[in-house]
């Protein structure tokens, strides 16, 4: 798997937080060189309530409960995390290591924040 900078990972999660989460996930998808799943707003039956969001495979397509979510960068890069497994042949990528794949960059991000001074 393509291992990203810092800096790209900081501009990724900025990206999601001024609300262009679409383009987040275009420009990760060309770094990641696969083709950028659907992001929408809405939910699964029988998965209604039980989760924020849903990467579904056959459809290429992260279902996120509402717009807050939509906006949040650690469950969207989350379930970006599924969507390159699925494109790598392995879809069934551990949920320990989808948080860990978001949380580095939301530990980039917080570590710029900090370095810069600003919040």
């Amino acid at each position: 798997m393509v291992e990203l900078d810092d800096i790209t990972k900081v501009q990724i999660v900025r990206m999601i937080l001024e609300k262009q989460t679409e383009k987040a996930l275009e420009k990760l998808s060309e770094l990641y060189h696969v083709t950028p799943p659907q992001i929408v707003v809405g939910t699964i039956k029988g998965k209604r309530r039980t989760v924020y969001a849903l990467y579904i495979p056959k459809e290429r397509k992260i279902y996120a409960l509402n717009s807050d979510i939509f906006f949040n960068p650690f469950v969207v890069l989350h379930e970006y995390y599924h969507h390159i497994r699925s494109k790598l042949g392995v879809h069934r990528g551990s949920e320990r290591n989808a948080n860990k794949f978001a949380q580095e960059f939301i530990d980039a991000y917080k570590k710029s924040i900090e370095t810069s001074g600003r919040m």
